[in-house]
């Protein structure tokens, strides 16, 4: 038996319940109206898919960053924040009464460690906006946001101080949401925690990451590597799945769960204590298949389950 109990969840979208918590519109068709009735979808949206997960087991999710659309680009000066305040205390409430996970992931473009100085202060936008989110929902500092180093720039270790120096000076209910993760091209597991042992933020490890770019530890030793960044109020480690999708370049991601590489996941990480993250193309579906392998692992049966 594992001997923990791993929360399982997939990120931002449920392909199965014909409701989206991400729905956004054009810049040039922008109005406050508008904003408005996407938000008020999205949330609703938001809710159902909370409901779904919790009614199939599912306490680990990642809320889409267009939850609120163009919340922090300059021609949006509507104060969501304040006009949502009590969906967002809602939506808190039902994450906190049933002990659900929350994550969320900025894309790419956010990189505050970009040499164009206005490329840094649209990215601390974009990651202020995530965090009022998740502020505003009351929850705990265990909801994350996770981005990766950022680009190298000719120069990595300049990168990496740049990473450094300017997550110093982001404001303190960021920080304590903050993390980073390995990626599979430029910041390996061992880059992350060079960037760690400066400023001690916590590390996801991203397994599929790893696989494609790692210094040659081990998936048990790179986990429990990267768990040790994390402390007590962090909450539990958080891990992110995926494999290759066979025939596409190295580091795409599956587009659905295999169920053999899933299984040799599970049984080297056995006892380990971590939530994992599904990035699955196929999302629910996948996230389906990998919860009825846990509970018959942590029954100890035997595992007869196909793709």
């Amino acid at each position: 038996m594992l001997g923990i109990v791993m929360k399982i969840g997939y990120p931002c979208i449920n392909r199965g319940i014909g409701c989206t918590a991400n729905s956004t519109f054009r810049l040039a068709s922008y109005s406050e109206e508008r904003l408005v009735q996407k938000v008020e979808s999205n949330l609703r949206c938001l809710v159902k898919i909370l409901q779904y997960n919790v009614q199939n087991g599912f306490y680990f999710f990642r809320i889409s960053s267009n939850l609120i659309p163009f919340a922090s680009h300059p021609v949006c000066t509507f104060d969501w924040a304040r006009q949502f305040r009590g969906q967002f205390k809602k939506v808190g409430e039902f994450i906190t009464e049933h002990d659900i996970r929350i994550s969320m992931h900025p894309d790419q473009f956010v990189l505050i460690n970009a040499l164009k100085e206005d490329v840094v202060e649209r990215s601390v936008r974009e990651l202020d906006y995530h965090c009022t989110v998740l502020d505003k929902m009351g929850l705990d500092g265990t909801a994350k946001i996770q981005i990766h180093v950022g680009g190298v720039y000719g120069d990595k270790r300049s990168a990496m101080d740049r990473f450094t120096e300017r997550h110093n000076s982001l404001n303190e209910s960021l920080k304590r949401r903050l993390v980073i993760e390995n990626d599979d091209r430029s910041y390996s597991l061992k880059d992350c925690l060079s960037v760690h042992e400066k400023i001690g933020i916590p590390i996801i490890f991203d397994a599929f990451h790893h696989q494609c770019l790692n210094n040659g530890e081990t998936l048990r030793h790179g986990f429990e590597l990267a768990a040790s960044t994390w402390k007590e109020s962090d909450g539990v480690p958080m891990v992110d799945y995926s494999s290759q999708q066979r025939g596409q370049r190295i580091g795409s991601h599956a587009k659905t769960l295999n169920i053999a590489v899933f299984r040799k996941f599970l049984q080297k990480t056995r006892g380990l204590d971590f939530d994992v993250m599904l990035e699955i193309k196929d999302k629910e579906t996948s996230a389906l298949k990998a919860l009825r392998i846990l509970r018959e692992y942590q029954n100890g049966k035997e595992i007869n389950l196909v793709a």
